[in-house]
């Protein structure tokens, strides 16, 4: 089935504990000004949690009034609402409640990280879709299956999957302009003081790094190589040899911008890349250091707790002492590799 977005026009918004609230307003507010614009209801929303109690956003805040989700009305469309610690939030009585939404035949949507729960609902198989960058590395670890992309929305067939922050600003723009045309989609982007929406397929901007518009080109693509291939790292060499300058070259950028050596940035991206992983999965300790490129058990753990203090299996420890429903498997998995890691 393929979502026609002129037909959307009944929204639910299902809430997982400690939801973004920024991703939720924009898209509710969007929605809510395109009414007021259009001068007419082309829009229906409601806020939807399982039980019907209103769950608490990352802030410690809550959106009323809010309904069990089993005794809505039929959606269009349900966008599920993550945030921080989504792992925690989604279970058996979550997924399956997507899965019955999906074989009702309602479309399926994510705001921020709530496309984790579509995805362990194993209901993005095959499917494009997008998740905010800090969770991008560790839940394509995790579901192979599922193509993610580093755009800010995905529009795939029956799946709309969009980051966090102010993207479902964007997204609610281009579903509005589909229904409502551009002269009213314009006239919500002046009324919230934006130029304009920005399209699915611009990449997201990341955590401040090397990539920024003040750094220079071979310094960024160098940056860019060592961050796409850290299962398989690239060496100094290989790097100044693929953006075309001098190894000599690489190493006075890196130094001079970053100040630290190429090898060294690479190090550094692989062990936060492993931290993530750690942190936001249940993969085994051993197969997280083999995902970022450590071929020795032995080396993984020596570096990690260089750069982190602690080994690879404290931190998956610690995490499980902090939410042991979610990791409690995890943990237990990983103790019995303490000998090799």
């Amino acid at each position: 089935m393929t979502i026609q977005l002129e037909k959307l026009g009944r929204f639910g918004f299902l809430t997982l504990p400690s939801y973004s609230m920024i991703a939720a307003a924009n898209a509710i507010e969007a929605l809510r000004m395109a009414n007021r614009v259009a001068g007419t209801a082309a829009y229906s929303w409601q806020i939807v949690t399982l039980d019907g109690h209103a769950a608490a956003a990352s802030n410690g805040l809550m959106l009323t009034p809010c309904a069990m989700l089993s005794a809505a009305d039929r959606f269009d469309i349900v966008f599920v609402v993550g945030g921080v610690d989504v792992r925690n939030a989604v279970d058996r009585n979550v997924t399956a409640a997507l899965r019955k939404l999906a074989r009702e035949g309602v479309a399926l949507g994510a705001l921020c990280t709530g496309t984790f729960a579509l995805a362990e609902a194993r209901l993005l198989h095959g499917y494009r879709c997008a998740i905010h960058w800090e969770n991008f590395s560790a839940i394509r670890e995790e579901f192979p299956d599922v193509d993610f992309v580093e755009d800010f929305y995905s529009i795939d067939r029956d799946r709309i999957t969009c980051t966090g922050g102010i993207a479902p600003l964007d997204l609610m723009l281009t579903i509005i302009q589909a229904r409502l045309g551009r002269r009213v989609a314009s006239q919500i982007a002046a009324q919230f003081l934006i130029e304009r929406g920005r399209a699915a397929d611009e990449r997201q901007p990341k955590q401040a790094s090397a990539t920024s518009n003040t750094a220079p080109r071979r310094l960024a693509e160098a940056v860019r190589l060592i961050e796409e291939s850290v299962e398989a790292p690239l060496s100094t060499e290989d790097v100044a040899r693929a953006v075309k300058i001098s190894t000599r070259q690489l190493e006075r950028l890196f130094r001079r911008h970053l100040g630290i050596s190429p090898a060294a940035f690479a190090s550094a991206t692989r062990l936060d890349r492993a931290r993530a992983l750690l942190r936001q999965t249940a993969m085994p300790v051993t197969d997280v250091g083999i995902a970022c490129g450590f071929t020795s058990a032995s080396h993984f753990s020596t570096a990690y707790r260089s750069r982190f203090g602690h080994a690879p299996r404290t931190e998956r420890l610690d995490r499980a002492a902090a939410a042991p429903r979610a990791d409690h498997r995890a943990a237990t998995r990983d103790k019995r590799e303490d000998h090799h890691v």
